[in-house]
This record gives structure tokens, C-alpha cells and sequence, in this order.
């Protein structure tokens, strides 16, 4: 048992001394190492999903590990309910994309040691993890799947949690015509290429090319050009999740382009189309109050 754990286990039986002598439960609390208030619910809670931990690389990383496995009886992920993940957005979105990979898909809890953290939790220290993770507030996402074809004929599908984006390749202007549900919309972009964001991504790279921040429940997608240079007027789209977009590359051999969803890049591509994948289901977990929704609405009031 870690010094922390120990530490946990005398306030424990200090919170439960005086409740014993009829203390309030509210006025019932203490501190850990890290200066955080916890309950002594929190204290005490056993968790009731088998976890498994997952965690990036890095000194802060691989430290908080260690301090939580030594509170709580993980399980290797093939076994558990749950999944812990510490590191940052990145390492969320490779766990994220792992779990398509093996489609096993279970919720996600993660704890932020990272840069942003948008898809992750405060992490508090090991006390109260798991009183945390059952009082958590589930999210249901599904990703974007796209399809790609390359000049050569290839076909790759792929799935996107925040973005799918058509970039240029060198320093030739991409150009780019665009369909929404086989009609074009937009005869030739062009610029250094265009993206698709969901609600959960609006805030990522598609808020960084001056796209739109969507709210979580609004079913909408967010298409956004990158640097356009014509039309010059043109600043994107608001559509609906339940439309299919299709990207067609102009003079590709001159003018050659790459996708990229999330974080998997296919070069040299003739067509893309992309809609949401909606027999797919992500759960991610997040603390009462510190939602994904409500940070999606107060990242708009940001000044």
C-alpha cells in the first residue's frame, strides 16, 4: 500500500469516527496531498465497473499511475467495464481509436495531464477515482467515417472523432469541388484545403480556422474552408449530421492533396466522402458540472 493510500485509510477512519459521534456527512472532510477536498464517500467508495488504466508517456504521466494503481484494483482492458486514461487529448483520441480498432467499445474516463485536456477530467490525485467515475456524467458521441480514394484507386476508410481535413501537399493551391448529399455546393475551393468537425471537435482545429463552435446536442457537422482564397466570401457551413459530403480534387497530379482523419493521413486522393457513423456509440465520462456540453458553450464566451 502507497504512503498515499495510507494516508487515505487514517482519514477514512477518522471521517468514520465522527460520524459515529454525529457529525454532519457535509462537515465530514479532509484533504490529500494534493490540497483537494473529498468526501468521506469518496474515501471509502469501492468502485462498482472493473477499470483498467491506461496512460501516456512522461514523468507526470507514468507518476499519477503509479499512485492510482496503488488504490484501485485494475483489470487488463479485455476484462474491464471501464477504461482510465491519464495523459491528454492526443493519447484520448489514440485510446479512442483503438477501441475501433478492436470493437470493443466500453466508457472512458480520462484524467487530464496534457496541454488542453478539452476531452478530459481534472486530475485530483488517486483518492476518490472511483467514487468519481460512478458519479460520472456519461456522453454518447459517434465519429465521422470516411472514405478516401486515392488517384492510384485506392480506397481507405477511416473514422474521425474530431475532424476529417483535406490539406495541401505542397506549395500549389489545393482546389477543391464540394457536394452535400450528391449536389454541389461548391464548384472549386480554393485554398489550403477544407475540413468536416463534429460537435466535439468544433473546438479544435475547426475553431483555430475561425469555424463555428456547434453545441453537443445539435446534430449539426461544421464545414470550414482553411486560408480560402476563392470564393473570398465563403466562410463554411453549418449542416446537418444526417448529410453525406463529398470532396472531388481539381488537376490532382498538379495540385495533390491529402486527408487526414483525426490523426490517420491518406495521400494523393482523388475523392472523399464523409458522413457520421452512427452504428458506432463512444461513451466518455465527465465529472458532474465539468460536462462536455457546458465546456463546448463556455469556450464561446472565451475572450
Amino acid at each position: 500500500m502507497t504512503a498515499l493510500c495510507q494516508q487515505t485509510c487514517r482519514r477514512s477512519a477518522r471521517c468514520t469516527a465522527a460520524l459515529q459521534i454525529g457529525t454532519p456527512l457535509h462537515r465530514v472532510a479532509h484533504r490529500s496531498a494534493r490540497g483537494d477536498a473529498h468526501t468521506v464517500n469518496e474515501a471509502i467508495h469501492q468502485p462498482r465497473r472493473k477499470l483498467a488504466l491506461l496512460h501516456s508517456q512522461g514523468d507526470a504521466a507514468e507518476g499519477a499511475a503509479r499512485d492510482l494503481r496503488g488504490c484501485v484494483d485494475f483489470v487488463e482492458p479485455d476484462r474491464a467495464d471501464a477504461l482510465v486514461v491519464i495523459g491528454g487529448d492526443g493519447f484520448m483520441l489514440d485510446t479512442l481509436h483503438g477501441m475501433l480498432a478492436g470493437e470493443r467499445m466500453v466508457p472512458v474516463f480520462g484524467l487530464n495531464l496534457g496541454t488542453v485536456g478539452f476531452l478530459m477530467n481534472r486530475y485530483r490525485g488517486a483518492s476518490g477515482l472511483a467514487y468519481r467515475i460512478d458519479k460520472a456524467k456519461p456522453v454518447s458521441v459517434s465519429p465521422l467515417r470516411m472514405e478516401a480514394v486515392t488517384q492510384g484507386g485506392e480506397r481507405e476508410v477511416s473514422c474521425a472523432i474530431n475532424e476529417v481535413s483535406l490539406l495541401r501537399e505542397t506549395r500549389q493551391t489545393a482546389k477543391i469541388e464540394i457536394s452535400v448529399n450528391d449536389r454541389v455546393r461548391i464548384p472549386e475551393l480554393a485554398g489550403d484545403g477544407v475540413l468536416l468537425a463534429t460537435p466535439v471537435g468544433s473546438t479544435a482545429y475547426n475553431l483555430s480556422a475561425h469555424g463555428p463552435i456547434l453545441p453537443l446536442g445539435s446534430q449539426m457537422l461544421a464545414l470550414t474552408p482553411i486560408s480560402p482564397f476563392r470564393p473570398r466570401r465563403w466562410r463554411g457551413a453549418i449542416l446537418p449530421d444526417t448529410s453525406r459530403i463529398s470532396f472531388r480534387v481539381r488537376e490532382p497530379h498538379k495540385r495533390p492533396v491529402a486527408v487526414v482523419a483525426d490523426q490517420k493521413e491518406v495521400r494523393d486522393v482523388a475523392e472523399v466522402h464523409v458522413e457520421i457513423a452512427r452504428d458506432i456509440r463512444m461513451e466518455l465520462l465527465f465529472d458532474p458540472g465539468h460536462a462536455l456540453d457546458e465546456r463546448i458553450v463556455a469556450e464561446q464566451f472565451i475572450t
